[in-house]
């Protein structure tokens, strides 16, 4: 490989050298030798983090894992599945489908490898239930010497607790062991309400909704709420049919709305005009499927996003004064806001790390002005102590960092314990931990 980059193309790499492992022992090895060498390697996931977190430094190591994915075991009676790190999120949720399994929660992409979904902190929706890396039970590294380290709450459990959020700074995953439960079907009401009406009945309806969340299109009146309430899996399915998945998702959530993108990134002065149109054609659809396929959806639109995790007592106010500056921004912005929420967890650098959180994430379609939106985004979230989506982009470093997370300096001791030479590091964790020996 020559040469990298991510899926939203904000993030670029030339690694001198790439390897794809087959083994747990391989991953070893190259580790081992890339630390002997005095180099710095960088597991690539899929490529859809927005932020450099997975950039290999140029002219360093890069570690393809496309060659290590399955499940390796599974215990029915305990709900344990440990599955190889690089396994996708949709392969791995097809398996656990066919094991009469699902996870507790999901985002709504699952392209990721499970390496890459765990370490940068991915989430779905629902106030009762914490991110991915709440549902992990044990997991297995390779540190730095090329050493494989197991970990769980009670063997390395403050390793345990740092990697589960880990950002690839303390070791390559090789293994995930995750908390599964019985399949699960999830009944699906999906429908535009007023934004002002949203907002007003927010905190209720994330309370009572087993997984709540909503889209806000910009100069639009109304929101895109999606409901979705967990039924037993043997409840009978009634999913979308095959025209309507097809109409919905392939023409109007992808074919179409990326035409008014294009329009709007040739045209910014019509940005405003469509995006009320997108607002005002949204429709009502309700429908269930096993989770998996309800949880996740396919984007074909290529965008740009950063999100922030606040206290979810705080997040009517910043999305006040979100939808203030997005009326006052000189660059339109095509694409929605979407905002969820999760339960406070224990995990050392989870942006859910002990208080409840709503999410709010803002997205710019690709090509088009974006940093106005951001900048000024950061600025409202930082206002009630936001913590900025590790995989997205944020321009937060060590210093500023170390006052949102508890736990933070306990993470860079432990770093430098495990990877004292930072064989582990590039720019990205440069940035956002810190020099391992400072």
């Amino acid at each position: 490989m020559t040469s990298w980059t991510n899926w939203a193309g904000t993030a670029h790499a030339r690694p001198g050298r790439t390897h794809r492992p087959g083994t747990a022992a391989d991953i070893g090895a190259v580790v081992a030798d890339t630390a002997a060498r005095g180099g710095r390697i960088r597991p690539l996931g899929s490529g859809h983090s927005f932020s450099p977190v997975a950039a290999p430094a140029d002219g360093g190591a890069a570690l393809d894992l496309r060659d290590w994915t399955g499940i390796e075991s599974v215990d029915h009676d305990a709900g344990l599945v440990t599955v190889r790190a690089g396994t996708t999120l949709r392969r791995l949720n097809a398996e656990l489908d066919r094991l009469g399994l699902a996870l507790t929660n999901l985002g709504d992409i699952d392209a990721q490898t499970v390496a890459g979904a765990v370490s940068t902190g991915t989430h779905g929706t629902g106030a009762r239930f914490g991110g991915l890396a709440t549902q992990i039970a044990a997991l297995e590294l390779v540190t730095a010497d090329g050493t494989p380290v197991r970990c769980t709450p009670d063997e390395n459990p403050e390793l345990f607790a740092a990697a589960r959020v880990g950002l690839g700074a303390l070791g390559v995953l090789t293994t995930v062991t995750l908390r599964c439960e019985p399949a699960f079907v999830l009944a699906a009401r999906e429908r535009p309400e007023p934004l002002d009406d949203v907002l007003a009945g927010f905190h209720e309806r994330a309370e009572a909704t087993d997984h709540f969340e909503f889209y806000w299109f910009p100069y639009g009146r109304n929101a895109l709420v999606k409901s979705n309430t967990r039924l037993p899996g043997d409840t009978t399915t009634r999913p979308l049919s095959a025209v309507r998945r097809f109409v919905d998702y392939t023409v109007m959530e992808n074919a179409a709305f990326g035409t008014l993108c294009r329009l709007g990134r040739a045209a910014p002065r019509l940005v405003p005009a469509l995006g009320s149109v997108a607002s005002a054609a949204l429709s009502a659809r309700e429908y269930s499927d096993v989770s998996h396929r309800v949880f996740a959806t396919h984007r074909a639109v290529r965008f740009v996003e950063s999100e922030y995790a606040v206290p979810r007592e705080a997040v009517l106010d910043v999305l006040a004064e979100l939808r203030t500056l997005v009326s006052r921004l000189r660059h339109p912005v095509a694409f929605p806001v979407e905002v969820r929420v999760a339960a406070a967890d224990d995990v050392w650098l989870s942006t859910a790390h002990g208080r409840d959180s709503a999410y709010i994430a803002v997205h710019q379609y690709v090509g088009m002005p974006y940093r106005e939106y951001f900048t000024g985004f950061a600025r409202i979230a930082a206002s009630v102590g936001g913590r900025p989506h590790w995989g997205k982009m944020h321009d937060l470093d060590a210093a500023a960092l170390r006052a949102l997370y508890p736990r933070f300096d306990d993470f860079r001791r432990l770093r430098a314990e495990v990877d004292p030479g930072g064989v582990f590091g590039n720019a990205y964790l440069d940035r956002v931990l810190g020099p391992v020996d400072g």
